[in-house]
């Protein structure tokens, strides 16, 4: 499978600069190792802190 690095930049809503911007299945095995969300998963608003936790994802989706 190829990586679509440029499509998927015009929907990665991270504000946070890595080399891992647009590369999802990276972003993804990252995040999770450390027991967190990627910032796609987030309102901006919740984005805009970089708490990635499952708790934050929780709480900015009220759940």
């Amino acid at each position: 499978m190829d990586c679509k690095k440029s499509e998927n930049l015009k929907n990665c809503n991270c504000t946070y600069s890595c080399g891992k911007k647009g590369m999802c299945c990276e972003c993804l095995h990252y995040h999770l190792a450390m027991k967190q969300l990627p910032a796609c998963c987030f309102p901006p608003s919740a984005e805009k802190t970089y708490d990635r936790s499952f708790e934050k994802f929780a709480e900015a989706w009220n759940l």
